[in-house]
Formats: structure tokens, sequence, C-alpha cells
């Protein structure tokens, strides 16, 4: 049995981040949901993080929404402001604060998160299964590829304000751009706790203005809260037909933040996110949309860049800097979604192993990873030269996420008839109506894919080929072993340990299958002749869930003469930190000894074949990825020095 529970890696009480327990579930501690200052608090650190990305929107997204579209008259005003309001209400506040946030797999979001929930990784899988499993692995890729806009948009945005203040400045925004770009990303190896602390009041900062600007506005054309009417969208629609239709394309960028929303759930649990959300986000957002679409109902010009022209004169310097401030940190909360799904995705096994490393002591979530970091930042400097303003960005965003929220709501309507015991007609009343406003949505971004959209598509079929090609190689790989390799229990029963000097010490030989002799031990055998006093043959398995407890982890098997089977089980939020939680255990009435321990792994040399199995180049580039991919023994964490690596070939 485990002789301590703690972990490092587990949720702690100073964890501003991460604070409930997992088996509380969302929002919920031990002390049961958080209340009073402590929902303030979370309430609060909710802001910089899960609502940066959708709270910068309002830089370009009515803006865009009359970009070559429809005239700029009054109706057609209002009408964009009709279909703005109903998205944010129906898109962000129904579906996803009061339905979607219902899905946690243990308190924690995402599509991947669903994903595991409708299709768990291990276990018996029917086509449907197979089929969902794929969607949800789309979904995921399709956030990198929108993913890799955020950060240069939103930036290039809030840069694009020296351009009104002072139009001399017009030549150094895209320089300003990559700087302030740069300089973020340069900054993520030293870890965001420090500014993490600052992100949440520089948010409220920045709702604040939006609400400030659009008061202005809307006291000096009260008339444009007729737009609340859902009518005011239904007559757009039917004066401008097609080309009205297209608007959804540009108006659909308020609501971008939603999965990312989605996503930071287990940061915070659904209390805190629906507070802020009431409470600051949807109120600033509102009236600052309602306040520009004054502002261009007085002055039709202004429709150019509406958000900067709302700005006195005297404050657009003061207010460019809180939305580069604002950007930045939506960029940030970004980057940071970026190495976490990256961080599940190879627990997960869809990924090979990265080199991820924890900034923080005592925040689970804050992780690095270099290759995401380097990718992304390429991207976004190359993003922002290629494109050269926000307003092209604009047409390449968005088609990714569209197509990831119509997956989130197929998937939630499966999770529903299977999981929650909806009746058909229920959850069809739910996910019917939500899937007409994603697909309308999604419909209206296609028309963006000639003028760049296809770059984030490009983005998520590569994403997606390496997650399936690895996952599928590693199936393969997996049953090439257990089909050369000998069952345990047979083996250890013709075993006769006499004819082996037996050493002291213990030999932990680590194996994917544990029902299969691990090739390191029979290479060992055969070659060495030698057995340990103790011998461990050690699986480490993640589990469909984000955390598990440290004594909940191992499950430990006696096999006889001093041969045991042990099992570590890891959620896919947590690292395996091998030799630590071994340190912990009793085996065979006394510890494993860190000095006294030697691991044995096996080193698979892959050999690309044309056995039936992948395509030929699909083996290319597994066998490429797996030789650039993180050793076990970095990965585990185990001392270089204690380890014995035995090399093995496999014909894929």
């Amino acid at each position: 049995m485990p002789k301590s529970d703690e972990h490092e890696d587990e949720p702690s009480r100073r964890d501003a981040r991460r604070p409930e327990r997992a088996a509380a579930g969302p929002g919920e501690g031990r002390k049961g949901p958080p209340q009073g200052r402590r929902l303030a608090g979370l309430s609060l650190a909710a802001l910089g993080v899960v609502y940066g990305d959708i709270g910068t929107s309002p830089l370009y997204a009515l803006r865009e929404s009359f970009r070559h579209r429809v005239p700029y008259t009054p109706d057609n005003v209002l009408g964009v402001l009709s279909l703005i309001f109903w998205s944010l209400v129906i898109v962000i506040s129904v579906k996803y604060l009061i339905f979607v946030m219902r899905a946690d797999n243990n308190g924690e979001g995402g599509i991947l998160a669903l994903t595991s929930l409708v299709a768990p990784s291990h276990g018996k899988r029917h086509t449907r299964v197979w089929l969902l499993l794929l969607l949800g692995l789309f979904g995921t890729a399709l956030l990198y590829g929108d993913g890799m806009i955020t950060p240069a948009i939103s930036v290039l945005s809030a840069v694009q304000g020296l351009e009104v203040a002072t139009p001399s400045l017009t030549p150094y925004v895209i320089p300003i751009t990559i700087a302030i770009l740069v300089g973020l990303f340069l900054f993520q190896r030293r870890g965001t706790g420090g500014v993490g602390r600052v992100f949440g009041p520089m948010t409220l900062l920045w709702f604040g203005t939006l609400a400030v600007l659009g008061v202005y506005q809307i006291a000096h054309h009260p008339g444009v809260v007729v737009a609340l009417d859902p009518l005011q969208a239904v007559r757009f629609f039917l004066r401008n037909g097609g080309q009205g239709f297209l608007v959804l394309g540009s108006v659909f960028l308020v609501v971008t933040g939603g999965e990312a929303l989605y996503a930071d759930m287990g940061h915070f649990g659904r209390r805190p996110i629906r507070l802020a959300w009431f409470a600051v986000v949807l109120p600033g957002l509102l009236l600052n949309y309602f306040g520009q679409g004054a502002l261009v109902l007085r002055h039709p010009q202004a429709v150019h860049n509406p958000f900067y022209q709302m700005a006195p004169a005297w404050a657009l310097y003061p207010v460019v800097f809180i939305a580069t401030v604002a950007t930045v940190i939506a960029s940030q909360a970004l980057i940071s979604g970026a190495f976490s799904l990256a961080m599940q995705s190879v627990q997960l096994g869809y990924l090979p192993r990265l080199n991820i490393r924890h900034t923080s002591t005592t925040q689970i979530g804050q992780v690095y990873v270099g290759s995401i970091n380097w990718l992304l930042m390429v991207a976004c400097v190359g993003l922002v030269l290629g494109f050269r303003t926000s307003s092209n960005l604009a047409a390449a965003y968005g088609v990714a996420v569209t197509m990831t929220m119509v997956i989130t709501t197929i998937l939630l309507y499966v999770l529903a008839t299977q999981q929650w015991g909806w009746a058909l007609w229920r959850a069809t009343l739910l996910a019917g109506p939500l899937l007409l406003v994603d697909l309308s949505f999604f419909g209206a971004n296609l028309f963006k894919v000639p003028d760049g959209g296809w770059f984030p598509l490009v983005v998520a079929l590569g994403v997606f080929t390496l997650m399936t090609t690895w996952r599928r190689g590693r199936q393969i790989v997996g049953e090439r072993l257990r089909n050369a390799a000998q069952p345990l229990e047979r083996l250890l029963a013709e075993l006769d340990a006499s004819n082996y000097a037996r050493v002291a010490g213990t030999a932990v030989y680590m194996t994917g299958e544990p029902s299969t002799t691990p090739p390191a031990f029979s290479h060992n055998l055969r070659h060495n002749r030698v057995l340990h006093d103790r011998v461990v043959f050690l699986s480490v398995r993640t589990q469909d869930v984000p955390r598990i407890s440290s004594d909940e982890r191992p499950a430990i098997t006696d096999l006889g003469r001093g041969f045991y089977q042990i099992v570590l089980s890891y959620g896919y939020m947590q690292t395996a930190r091998v030799p630590r939680d071994l340190a912990v255990l009793e085996v065979g009435g006394r510890p494993i000894e860190a000095d006294d321990t030697s691991y044995f792994l096996g080193r698979e040399t892959l050999i690309p074949t044309k056995i039936p199995g992948m395509a030929l180049w699909r083996e290319r580039l597994f066998a490429l990825m797996s030789r650039n991919s993180r050793s076990a023994t970095a990965f585990f964490h185990i001392p270089p020095d204690r380890v014995v690596e035995l090399g093995i070939q496999v014909e894929l």
C-alpha cells in the first residue's frame, strides 16, 4: 500500500487556477461550492484566463460585419446588432454556460474531455464509437488551426489603434505587433505565475473600459436598444438575402471564445465562470457593441474602425495601451490552453512524448511545451507578415472554430442520450436548434476559405493526421509485440528460476501490456541469464479522467518467486513520475529503494514495410515521429544512470 498521499501533481489548496478537488466536481471543493469572497476571487481570476479571447472581439467584430458585405443603412446596423446580441445569448449563455458546461469529466472541460466521455480510449469499440472518437480528435486539431490566428489578430487589432491616433505611425504597426508577439512567446519558458496574478484585474479594467465607451455612445443615440428585438435580425436577412447570410461569418467573431471557455472549466468550476459572464463580461460586451452601433448610426464613416472612434481624442493612447494589454492576456490564455491540450493529447496517446515542463510548484495548469511554443510563434509572426491587417486575418478566422462547435453539439447530443438518460425527443429539442445555429455559422464561414480560411483547415488536417497516425502506429506496434511475446503467466509457469543466477536488487521491466512478457525481460534473460532478487513488471496507464488520487494509483499483484506486477494509473492531466510513485510502495514486505533499483526498457527500431497496417507513407511518418519523441527515461522521470535499454526491431 502507498505510504504517502503527497504528490506534487495533485491540486494544491493554494492553487489559484485549479482550486477544486477532482472528486468534488466542477466548482465544488471540500467545503462545497465557492461562496462569498472566495467566489468573487475565483470569478475575478476567471476573467483573465477564460474570457480573454471573447473579450477582445469588439476590436474588430462589428467592423468586419460591414466590410464588403451590406450597406451601412440604419436598419442594417440594427440588424447586425440584433444578430450579435442573440448570438451571445444563444451560443455562449445558453449553449455553453447552461448546457455544455454540464458535460464535465471529473471537473475538466474541453473537447478532449468530452470525447473521453462519449468514446473512452480503453475497451472495445464499435464503429459508432470510432466515428465519435475521430470527430473529437478532428475538433481538437481544429482548435490548433484557428488558435494560431488568435494572438495574431488580437494583438494586430489593438496596435492598429495607433493608426487612428496618429496616422504617421502606420508603417510601425506591423513591427510593433511582431515585437509584442515575439516577446510574449519568449516569456513562456519563465512561466505565467507572476503575470497570472494581474490577469483578472487588468481584464476587469478592460471590460470596464468597454462598458464606459459603450454607455457614452448609447447616451447620444438611445434608440439603438431596439436591436434587442429579434425581429430586427429576421428583417435583416429578408432585406439582404444571400449577402446577409454571409455577414454571419463576421458576426461569428463575437463568440469565437466559446470553446476556450469550456476548455478552461477545470481551472475554476462552473459557478465562478458563469458569475463572471453574467455580471461582467456579457454586460461589458453588449454595452460596447451597442455603443459602436450607436456611433455608426450617427457617423456612418466611423464603421471603418468603430471601436477606436468611440474614444475621445485625449483617451486614444490610453485605450490603445489597455487594448494591447488585453490582447496579450487573451493570447496568453490561448497559448496556455495549447500547452494543456498538448499535454492531454500526449497522456491519452494521441501525440508522441513531448518535453513538458511544469512552470509552477503550486499551479498544476501551468506547463510549458517548447516545441508547441516555437511553432505557435513562427505561425503567428508568419500570419502577421502574410496578411498584414487584422481585416485580412478576420477573413481567415472562424472557419475551424465553427466546425469545432458543430462537433461539440453532436457529442453533447450523444452524451445526453447515452449517459444523462435523456429521452431522444428531449435531447433533440435541445441539440436541434443549437446545431441549426452552429451549421448556419459554419455555412457562412465556408465562404472565407478562398480568402485565407484554408490556413486553419490545412493546419487542422496536418495535426489530425499526426494524431491519428501516432495512435494507429502505437496500436500496430503493440499488436506486433504482443504477437511476438509469450504470455507472462505461461512464461513464469515454465521458468525454472534455479537455472539462473539471482543477483541482489530490484529490476523494473516496463511494458505497455501487463499480460505479455516485456521484450526487455526476454532479451535480458536470453543474453545475460540472470534474475534479480525482486523482479517488477511495470505498466503505466492513463485513464479517461483528469486526475487519480495517489492511494488509487497502484495495483500490485504478487506473481510468486520474487516476481510482481504493478500497474500505475494516472489521469490525463497528471505527470507520470515513476520512481517517486514506486518509492512510496511496499512490495514483498520492503520498499523499492531508488539506489537499489534498475530499470530495463526496450528501445524499438521501427521498420516501415508493406505488411497490412498503415499506408507506407504513414508508417514512415510514424517512424519519424517516434525517433523524435521524448525518451521514456525522461518522460517517466527515471534517473538515466539507473536505466538499461535493450533494442528490438519492429516491422510495421
